[in-house]
């Protein structure tokens, strides 16, 4: 019987480039490894479909920058970013996680997609959304984030506020009914979301990966999902 939780793990293309490399950051897998998990990168072969929604415990949904369907924004918007294959596989995987209440965590564009197939809508340009708003896709900016209370993120984290990063075009604009938004920051902008139906199905924004060597409470959000999904294998009994 195996007593440690594998994750898969989808990754990203370099769709800044020619698309023809995969991609992901060394700190999701160092993050899911050190929570007690078991990494494992998935790349966008329609024939795995079936394999990782069945035979991993978990999944985490990586960063990037790609076009989601037309209809996933508010009225009149469109997604600015390449079109990329990933979109096809991962969108029937996480589908697949969230009908088997299979823990899915989301980081940024992971996050996104979470929001959507649950109904949310996006902007397609946080920056345009509000004269307020912050930067948003800077590298090396911190903000502040409010963490909402009595959700799952918020009993995960232990912390009212927290210093996030940010590096974002898009952002969940309007949140479906199925969906809680479960962190803003300053400016009003969603952070973070949850699907209360699901065991566990928590979306951040922000990049807590690039945390994973660091003391920050958000990296908590990885134990608590490793510790999810090392309670599916036990349910399981694999």
């Amino acid at each position: 019987m195996r007593k440690v939780p594998r994750i898969a793990v989808i990754l990203d293309e370099n769709t800044s480039g020619d698309a023809t490399r995969y991609e992901a950051s060394k700190g999701y897998f160092r993050a899911i490894g050190d929570a007690g998990g078991l990494p494992f990168g998935v790349p966008y072969l329609p024939q795995m479909i079936d394999l990782v929604i069945e035979d991993f415990d978990g999944l985490l949904c990586v960063g990037g920058r790609f076009a989601y369907p037309d209809d996933w924004y508010v009225a009149g918007q469109a997604s600015k970013a390449p079109a990329s294959e990933r979109l096809a596989v991962e969108r029937r995987i996480i589908e697949g996680y969230l009908r088997l209440d299979k823990p899915v965590l989301g980081i940024c564009a992971g996050m996104q997609l979470l929001g959507c197939v649950k109904g949310c809508r996006l902007w397609s340009d946080v920056q345009a959304s509000a004269p307020e708003v912050l930067a948003h896709d800077k590298a090396g900016d911190m903000h502040l984030i409010r963490v909402k209370p009595n959700t799952k993120l918020a009993a995960l984290v232990a912390e009212e506020t927290m210093l996030v990063n940010s590096l974002h075009r898009e952002a969940i604009a309007e949140v479906s009914p199925d969906v809680v938004a479960c962190a803003h920051s300053t400016d009003g902008i969603i952070e973070a979301l949850e699907v209360p139906s699901q065991s566990f199905a928590i979306g951040l924004q922000w990049h807590q990966e690039a945390f994973a060597s660091a003391d920050h409470p958000g990296n908590r959000v990885f134990r608590g999902f490793v510790e999810a999904c090392a309670s599916h294998l036990k349910g399981a009994k694999v």
